[in-house]
């Protein structure tokens, strides 16, 4: 398949909200889609992997209650949630590193970190179970692979971004996985009612004639 980045964005943020998540969180989940697959990773398929956990419903539950010496809750943290916070305390960067128990589907921190870069003005490092990816907010040095779970993730300022991916303008999901996205989102459309059939249908049963 090859889709324009904002179809990809769209679809992910209708398919957030469809698993559960507040409209904020979806349109976050979008934007995070969007980077990802420009800077060569599989948006799609990160984002799909994450909603088939059903954090959604119970969003805050995976969110960081504690943010003392690491970022934790009771469970496995939900990296929407968790970037959702990260974006909005990047100057916290300056006074030292982050950070994180077990999160999910890791690599979709990474456009959070990269917004957090751009607002401290210098590249942001993620250490991911010892895989270091780097990004300078617009660019990606990525690692090899990402885990489902990364035990732990450290997020601190620095890094050299010598070897960033290309950068991509559109998608390329496999069918299977976009498909599965989709089935998301459709959860967001309202069932059609007689009435409604009616109107889409032109006349209906109105003889104007």
């Amino acid at each position: 398949m090859n889709l324009s980045l904002n179809e990809v964005e769209a679809t992910a943020k209708r398919a957030a909200r469809g698993a559960g998540y507040s409209w904020g969180l979806a349109e976050e989940a979008g934007k995070a889609s969007r980077w990802l697959c420009t800077n060569g990773l599989d948006g799609v398929s990160a984002l799909t992997r994450l909603l088939e956990l059903g954090l959604a419903p119970s969003a805050s539950e995976h969110a960081p209650t504690r943010q003392q010496e690491r970022w934790s809750c009771e469970g496995i943290l939900c990296p929407l949630v968790t970037g959702a916070l990260l974006s909005d305390s990047a100057s916290r960067l300056l006074d030292g590193q982050i950070d994180t128990s077990p999160i999910a589907i890791p690599e979709i921190l990474l456009p959070f970190a990269a917004n957090a870069s751009l607002v401290v003005s210098t590249c942001v490092s993620v250490d991911i179970d010892g895989e270091i990816a780097i990004t300078d907010g617009k660019q990606l040095l990525s690692v090899e692979s990402y885990p489902d779970v990364a035990a732990r993730v450290a997020i601190q300022l620095g890094g050299d971004l010598n070897r960033p991916t290309c950068s991509q303008t559109r998608a390329t999901p496999d069918r299977a996985i976009w498909k599965r996205l989709n089935q998301f989102a459709q959860r967001t459309y309202a069932p059609a009612t007689e009435e409604s059939r009616q109107l889409g249908a032109g006349a209906g049963l109105t003889d104007n004639d």
